[in-house]
Order: C-alpha cells, then sequence, then structure tokens
C-alpha cells in the first residue's frame, strides 16, 4: 500500500499537467477541428513519451512516477504554442504558403526556403492540414523532443548498469530550458538533428553501426550542424565499431533522403547548394558572431576585425577537431563508451565555440549530450549547468531583444562575455576529463 501511495501523487499531479496541456491547445485560435487536433497530438506525444520507457524495459511504477515530468513537459510547450518569433513571421510561414498556394508536394521542385529538403518535406505536410502553421511547425520540433529524451535515455544506459540515471535523464532533456525554447517556443528544429545524432551515438555504442550511420546520414539532411558531431565516427572506424565496408550506409541513406525531391524534379545541384548557402551566406554579413557563446563572444561589441582573422578561427576549429581525435587515436585501446560520449560532447561544443558566424543555437547537441554525461556522472553537473547558461544567454538575446548580463568596463562595452566565458570554461572541464576517461 505505501508503495502505491508512494507513485499515486506525481501520478495524479502529471494527469493534471497533462489535462491542462490539452486544455491550453483547446484554446488556441483556429478551426473547431484544429481545436480537437492539436489536443490530441500534444496528448498522444506524452503517449509516445511514456511508450518509449515501456520500450526500454521500465515497469509501471517507474512508468507511473515519470508521468509527473512528462505531464509538465506538455504542459509548459502547450503554453508556448502561440508565440510567433520573427524567423517564423519572415521565414517559416512563408515557405508553408508557398507550399500551399502552389500544389504541396509538387512545389518541392521551386527554390524555396534555405533548409535541406527532408524539413520541407514536412513543410509541404502541413500545407494540407487543417491546423495553423504555427502549431503544425512547433507539434513536429516538440515530437523530436520527446525523441531526444529518448536517445539521452538510451545513452546513460550505455553507460551505466544503475536504472535511475536513465530516467533522470529522459525528465532533464524534456525539461532543459534550451530545449523548451527551441522548439515549443522559437519554433526552430534542433531537436530535430540532436536527436537522431543521440540515438545514432547510441546505436553504436550498442554495436550496431549500420542504424547508427543511417540515422547519422538523416541528420546531416536534415541539419548542416550535424557535421560537428559526424568527426566522432572516425574514432568509431579505428576502434574496431565501425567496418570500413559499413560507411556506405551514410551517403546511400543521405541521398536516399533526396530521392522525393528529385523525382518531383528539384536539381540535385540546387539540393546540394543549401549546404554551401548555408556556409557561406553569414560570411556576408557584418558580424563574426550572431549571439552565440563563442570564442568571439569574448570581443567588445561592435568590434572589427581583420578579413583574416575568421579564415584562422576555420583554421583553428580544424586543428581542434584534429586533436581530439589524435587523442582518441593515440589512446584506442581504453577509448570506452564513456570517453567516446564524452569526445561527441566536446567536439559538438568545441568547433562551433571556435568557429566565426555562429548562431546562438549551435551549442544545442553539446549541451545536450553534456547533459547526458552529468547524468551519468554526476560531478560533472556544473559543467553542464554552465553550458546551458551560456546557451540561454544567447536564447535570451534573440528571444527578448536584449542582452541578459552585458558589461561596460572603462567606457567599452561587451555583450556577452561571461555566456563566452561560461561555455569556455565547460569545453576545458570536458577536455580534462576526457583526457582522464583515456588514461
Amino acid at each position: 500500500m505505501a508503495q502505491v501511495s508512494r507513485f499515486r501523487s506525481p501520478s495524479l499531479l502529471g494527469l493534471l499537467f497533462a489535462l491542462l496541456a490539452a486544455v491550453r491547445c483547446w484554446s488556441l485560435s483556429g478551426s473547431p477541428l484544429s481545436k480537437l487536433l492539436i489536443p490530441l497530438c500534444m496528448l498522444a506525444l506524452g503517449l509516445l513519451a511514456l511508450f518509449s520507457l515501456k520500450r526500454e524495459g521500465y515497469d509501471g511504477s517507474h512508468i507511473a512516477l515519470m508521468l509527473m515530468p512528462v505531464g509538465f513537459a506538455l504542459f509548459l510547450r502547450a503554453f508556448l504554442l502561440p508565440h510567433a518569433t520573427l524567423d517564423y513571421q519572415d521565414f517559416l510561414s512563408k515557405w508553408v504558403e508557398h507550399f500551399r498556394t502552389s500544389g504541396g508536394f509538387t512545389a518541392l521542385k521551386d527554390p524555396v526556403g534555405n533548409y535541406n529538403v527532408p524539413y520541407l518535406y514536412l513543410l509541404a505536410f502541413l500545407s494540407y492540414l487543417p491546423i495553423p502553421d504555427l502549431y503544425g511547425i512547433k507539434l513536429f520540433s516538440i515530437l523530436f523532443d520527446v525523441l531526444l529524451a529518448w536517445g539521452g535515455l538510451r545513452l546513460v544506459k550505455c553507460l551505466t548498469p544503475d536504472r535511475k540515471p536513465p530516467l533522470i535523464c529522459f525528465a532533464a532533456l524534456l525539461l532543459l530550458p534550451t530545449v523548451i525554447l527551441n522548439g515549443s517556443c522559437w519554433g526552430q528544429c534542433d531537436s530535430v538533428w540532436a536527436a537522431l545524432c543521440l540515438h545514432a551515438l547510441a546505436y553504436a555504442l550498442e554495436d550496431r553501426p549500420v542504424p547508427s550511420l543511417a540515422l547519422l546520414a538523416l541528420a546531416f539532411a536534415f541539419k548542416l550542424q550535424a557535421i560537428f558531431l559526424i568527426p566522432l565516427w572516425c574514432a568509431f572506424w579505428f576502434t574496431g565499431r565501425v567496418r570500413f565496408r559499413q560507411l556506405w550506409v551514410f551517403p546511400g541513406v543521405f541521398l536516399l533522403s533526396m530521392a522525393p525531391a528529385l523525382l518531383l524534379g528539384k536539381p540535385m545541384g540546387d539540393i546540394l547548394r543549401i549546404y554551401l548557402d548555408q556556409a557561406g551566406d553569414s560570411v556576408a554579413w557584418q558580424t563574426v558572431n550572431y549571439n552565440s557563446p563563442s570564442i568571439f563572444a569574448l570581443l567588445p561589441w561592435k568590434t572589427e576585425v581583420a578579413p583574416w582573422v575568421p579564415k584562422a578561427a576555420i583554421l583553428l576549429a580544424f586543428l581542434f577537431m584534429v586533436g581530439v581525435l589524435l587523442l582518441l587515436f593515440l589512446r584506442r585501446k581504453k577509448a570506452g563508451s564513456p570517453a567516446l560520449l564524452l569526445a561527441g560532447a566536446v567536439l559538438s561544443l568545441g568547433i562551433p565555440f571556435f568557429l566565426p558566424y555562429m548562431h546562438e543555437r549551435y551549442f544545442f547537441l553539446g549541451g545536450v549530450l553534456l547533459l547526458v554525461w552529468a547524468c551519468a556522472s554526476p560531478s560533472h553537473v556544473p559543467t553542464a549547468a554552465g553550458a546551458e547558461i551560456a546557451s540561454l544567454g544567447g536564447y535570451h538575446a534573440y528571444l527578448m531583444k536584449r542582452y541578459a548580463l552585458p558589461l561596460t568596463l572603462f567606457g567599452t562595452t561587451w555583450t556577452q562575455p561571461l555566456e563566452g566565458l561560461l561555455m569556455l570554461g565547460a569545453l576545458l572541464t570536458a577536455l580534462y576529463a576526457l583526457r582522464r576517461q583515456l588514461q
């Protein structure tokens, strides 16, 4: 009886939050049909979260206990659904409208949007649905918030036999501020490619290289930023977890994801040019940093840098990547699952930290992986917290249109020095932990 009452209160509270989330969704603007569909979709996402726990072998008592964080996560996201940012107003809404007025999927051949075609498939699909575009875009991101939490749970299971830390990671990822704000408030899709990366990494640590490479290819097909983690598969190769003959899966799945657009008449050159445009558009802008806690956040506001500085920073990021891989290669006999996951976090933080033209969202995956690591090794919670606070500073700058902690010293203004220092501290701490793991 005591065991039942132990789980009853959090379960009931979780169900209450889920009900409030459904009521909030029902109160949103839209047609009567959309007022029905949106709450049902939100509740279905909650059921998916619980199913993932069942799929990973957790019993009814654990699932009942997790009703509270799952319900609360749904409520927070439902509350943020109506918020429309400039990114939605200026870009995403117009792209969906183009598909709606130009024939839906047949308009994939047109030069619309600067995202790769897998995300454009979603926008084309939304153009057929009787729900407002804003809610459809955000519900898709929330779906991958759930899959992201599932991926984090799987990764922690690879690091510890204890059954509690994976559940803590699952709940923490669902409630991580940057994860909540990224999809349900901002309408961005970073949880999509990050969730695919986490499951790809989990499959690799489980010695299942084919699905690992397939999911990694899908992540790269959705967003160029997956390239921050892709070098880690070199370490999986020279540690024997991935064989050379299996590497064809990556280009094969990548090209397969392009097939529908190609069949509908979109030129391959237009598809591949998206990555070049994403890498090159920022160079034509006027600053080397866009609210990110990178090394350039340590410069005074509106500092003009010489033309060679961004090129030198790109070289530095490349050398950093090579250095991490070289360390893993030299210590490959001691590169177990904890070291490889930590190396993924280091790469996902370090590469964007040194690169120019980074946006506030580009540390999303690195922060998530640090949280996964901290759940398996609680002594590293301060490191994960520092990276999260640093990223939140960039989110605050975009969403609130002002900097959170600007400093003015001796007549010179710095807009994000504390965020940059926090991210640098998190990176150095993770590097030190990686070195110790490999000794």
